[in-house]
């Protein structure tokens, strides 16, 4: 499948600029719809959760992955929402996709536990603070099936402080070159202030702590794969009974 055709013919301007200045982010969506590929066909439609669907970028990926998956794309930001709504009308109208305005952690207590095959997410849970986070965490291990996937695709610091540190200097060095280059300042200044918030001590999501909370809270078969600097795939399973 040609990603690049597929989605910028859908999310048309946001893709494209998405990729422009974070292309690992477009591709990080990617691997977390493929990653869908390797769960087991039941037969049934597959419930996929998603966390943070945002205009629809990693919706998409999920939708593209399998024609069995029904995603339920959660996201409170209404802007946001509305766009996806808008990129992903069609699959909405054949019931593909069905969407939620509450936050994440509301949005999970009210579905009932053992009710979703997938739960995935890409770029949102190191936007949440950190106990909020762990609660989002424990919400997912309860929502899902046995058997069923936890897919997250998001930056995840490194352990080593120094070298944490080098990456972002020289991710931030890329902003600079990107986005004065088209001259659009107005973009730079809301990215440099939203990775402010990424690296606050009380966001950062460290790779080792992360796994860690996700093995005390139950989850088995955790794996981090795909590092691209700052971003990772990891992925986790609700152990069988």
């Amino acid at each position: 499948m040609n990603y690049d055709a597929l989605f910028s013919g859908v999310i048309g301007q946001d893709y494209e600029m998405l990729k422009l200045i974070c292309p690992l982010m477009t591709e990080m969506s990617r691997l977390v719809g493929e990653s869908l590929q390797d769960y087991p066909a039941n037969g049934n439609v597959l419930t996929v959760v998603e966390l943070g669907g945002g205009t629809g970028i990693t919706t998409l990926a999920l939708l593209s992955a399998r024609d069995d998956a029904h995603v339920i794309s959660i996201d409170n930001e209404p802007a946001m929402q509305n766009q996806a709504k808008q990129n992903l009308s069609g699959w909405h109208k054949e019931g593909r996709v069905t969407f939620t305005g509450q936050d994440a952690l509301s949005a999970l207590q009210a579905m009932s536990a053992g009710s979703a095959d997938i739960v995935a997410s890409a770029y949102t849970l190191h936007n949440f603070l950190a106990g909020y986070r762990l609660n989002v965490i424990q919400e997912v291990y309860r929502v899902l099936k046995p058997g069923g996937l936890f897919i997250n695709g998001d930056r995840y610091a490194f352990d080593d402080i120094s070298r944490h540190t080098r990456t972002i200097q020289e991710e931030v060095a890329n902003y600079f070159k990107v986005l004065t280059g088209i001259n659009r300042v107005d973009l730079l200044e809301h990215w440099i202030i939203h990775l402010f918030s990424d690296e606050s001590e009380n966001h950062v999501m460290r790779e080792t702590c992360a796994l860690q909370q996700l093995q005390e809270t139950g989850f088995s078969g955790i794996r981090c794969t795909n590092r691209m600097e700052v971003n990772a795939l990891v992925k986790a399973v609700k152990p069988f009974p």
